[in-house]
């Protein structure tokens, strides 16, 4: 099953399968599913076409995708272009909402800077 280009895990249930589309999640699926009448246990491919139509429907209604990923970008730029805080931390790459960056800033910083030891060098014995 497909839904705006996505296709949707044919072997996971409708409520886990319609997260793989960038802006839906647990919630909205479940949502979703209960609007069209559709059981959240079905698999996609137990779907029958005017079950599949009223989803996409629905789908379709939200902002999601390309246009969601552009307005956020957009978000991020504006915020960039005003030389706000949270725009300059997302310029350099650092996290935007206070949390510290001495430990724990690995997923927006990379994997990169690991810290080594303590900084002594340790003595060689002769």
């Amino acid at each position: 099953m497909r839904i705006l280009g996505i296709t949707l895990p044919e072997n996971k249930r409708m409520e886990i399968a319609l997260t793989a589309i960038y802006g839906i999640g647990r919630s909205r699926a479940m949502l979703v599913l209960s609007k069209a009448g559709v059981e959240a246990g079905m698999k996609p491919k137990e779907l029958s076409v005017d079950q599949e139509n009223a989803l996409r429907k629905l789908v379709e209604s939200y902002k999601i995708e390309g246009d969601l990923k552009r307005e956020v970008a957009g978000n991020i730029k504006r915020l960039k272009d005003i030389k706000a805080y949270r725009g300059s931390r997302h310029a350099r790459h650092l996290p935007a909402r206070g949390q510290r960056t001495k430990t724990n800033s690995r997923t927006i910083r990379g994997n990169v800077r690991k810290t080594m030891g303590s900084g002594k060098r340790k003595e060689e014995k002769k």
